[in-house]
């Protein structure tokens, strides 16, 4: 009887055994199982992630354009005849009425000498003349002698005053001319060219200096034709320039060119630049954009929206899970490729830019790093 309640025991102990054994297999089973199904953590590194931020918004059209001088000035010839000096330097500053250049003036001098010579000869033949008439008009009057003979004599005064104009004017003429021999800055600027030097020899109209004021710079930039509706005078324009890094200046539209080029389709706008401290120079190309519309919201990179479907939606990360949702968008800042986001989104919210836009919603997702504020 022992015997038999050992075996029986020992076969409840083997069956235990077995039981539990079976069971251990099934919960590892259960376990790989889970592990399956359970989705896959997807890290996305800081340049996928966006923390959404409050702050300006702008929109408007895109110009580009040149820096130019609004006050320049080109200081021509007005006579000809050869440079004997010049007084002024390129990148030399002068004032209005300086003297930059001296032209030869013994011949004008000597003109200017034959007719004030002339001026004193009429004026003698002038006086002669007007004293006579006076004499034969009181003789007239004493009936000494004929009207004929005063007449002649007045005609004669007439003819001497006329000669004595003619040799003044000749004489401003030629004073006038010397003045042309001293060239002068119509302006208070800054050379900026001098195309001759000391011993040349110019023909009236040729290209002395060129003087500019930098104390006002204009940029002549261009808009595409079916943006034009959105600048006008007085419009706030931002915009860089090459040479001075991500350095902003600001400026207004002075005025719009009312027509389009026919070719370009482009329209012409010229912008004023207070440039006060002389910063810009002209020549140097330039960049920006028309202010036409600025505000307070939040805006996200064009990448974090899609625009494939009904609705516009953006990836929005929310309890470390991808979930999908619709917004409706405002203004488009096309300069810095971002768009307003008037609903569907909060300040604070995280979201998914670029590629990352396409992880499968539902996926959880670890960041790599600290998102950035964007």
């Amino acid at each position: 009887m022992t015997v038999k309640r050992g075996g029986r025991g020992l076969a409840l102990a083997m069956a235990v055994a077995a039981a539990g054994s079976a069971c251990s297999k099934k919960g590892e089973e259960q376990k790989v199982a889970e592990a399956a199904a359970a989705p896959t953590v997807v890290t996305v590194g800081p340049e996928g992630i966006a923390v959404v931020q409050s702050g300006p918004i702008t929109s408007g059209p895109t110009i580009s354009g040149n820096l130019k001088a609004e006050n320049e000035a080109t200081v021509r010839a007005q006579i000809g005849g050869s440079v004997v000096q010049t007084y002024a330097e390129k990148g030399q500053s002068v004032g209005a009425g300086a003297m930059l250049a001296r032209l030869d003036a013994a011949a004008l001098s000597d003109q200017l000498s034959s007719a004030q010579s002339g001026v004193r000869a009429a004026q003698s033949a002038y006086e002669v003349a007007r004293r006579n008439a006076e004499r034969l008009q009181q003789l007239n009057t004493a009936g000494a002698i004929s009207q004929r003979d005063l007449e002649n004599a007045r005609s004669q005064a007439s003819t001497a005053q006329a000669q004595l104009a003619d040799a003044r004017s000749r004489v401003a003429t030629a004073q006038k001319q010397v003045s042309y021999t001293i060239v002068r800055s119509p302006i208070s600027g800054v050379v900026s060219d001098r195309p001759v030097n000391a011993g040349d020899v110019v023909q009236p109209g040729a290209a002395l200096y060129t003087v500019v004021d930098p104390r006002s710079m204009r940029l002549e930039a261009s808009v595409p034709a079916e943006q034009v509706g959105q600048v006008h005078p007085g419009a706030a324009v931002q915009f860089r320039v090459t040479g001075y890094g991500g350095r902003t200046f600001t400026g207004r539209v002075q005025r719009v060119n009312p027509t389009a080029d026919p070719v370009t389709r482009q329209v012409q706008v010229y912008v004023a630049i207070p440039n006060g401290e002389g910063r810009l120079v002209g020549g140097l190309f330039a960049e920006g954009r028309v202010l036409a519309e600025a505000r307070t919201g939040i805006s996200v990179p064009f990448t974090a929206v899609d625009q494939k479907g009904v609705e516009p939606t953006v990836a929005h990360l929310r309890g470390g899970r991808v979930e999908i949702t619709a917004v409706k968008l405002g203004v488009r800042d096309e300069q810095g490729e971002r768009v307003e986001i008037t609903q569907g989104l909060a300040a604070g919210d995280t979201i998914l830019v670029g590629a990352a836009t396409g992880i499968t919603p539902g996926t959880p997702v670890r960041v790599g790093s600290a998102p950035a504020a964007r």
